[in-house]
């Protein structure tokens, strides 16, 4: 697949809420193991329930199946997730080009144990801004800030 063949189209609650929330769980376990399965289950509820009808979200698509999607608050990317067996096929890059289009400059934390995410967003051009020793639920998970302008 190539990037070209993806179609970036506005979130639809009753379509994909359950396909959203089930990427993000199964990138989030490879990502994140630090975190743990409990934590992460009990997240994706609030990531179904919440955090994705509440932020502006696009969809990745591949002839048709959702793939991945990014979630922004204002400038803010909240979250971007690919489905682990489609990840490096351009899907990433496309959604973060949408969002940068839209929005002139995007920013995000990444956790700095998410090497492999660290890499792609140093990869299209997001420096570091700061650091934090702690996640927004207190754990001692470094994150990092990252910022890009269009």
């Amino acid at each position: 697949m190539m990037n070209q063949d993806i179609l970036i189209r506005p979130f639809d609650r009753v379509t994909d809420t359950e396909i959203l929330s089930s990427i993000w769980f199964d990138a989030s376990m490879i990502a994140h193991p630090f975190i743990g399965k409990r934590r992460l289950l009990e997240q994706r509820q609030l990531i179904a329930d919440e955090y994705l009808p509440k932020a502006e979200t696009w969809v990745a698509c591949h002839s048709d199946d959702a793939i991945g999607f990014i979630s922004l608050l204002g400038s803010f990317i909240g979250g971007l997730f690919i489905a682990p067996d489609r990840q490096g096929m351009g899907a990433g890059r496309k959604l973060v080009a949408h969002a940068l289009a839209l929005k002139g400059e995007l920013s995000l934390e990444v956790y700095t144990e998410n090497e492999q995410a660290v890499r792609f967003y140093t990869s299209l051009g997001f420096s570091e801004v700061s650091r934090r020793d702690v996640d927004d639920f207190g754990y001692p998970y470094q994150n990092a800030a990252l910022h890009l302008r269009a």
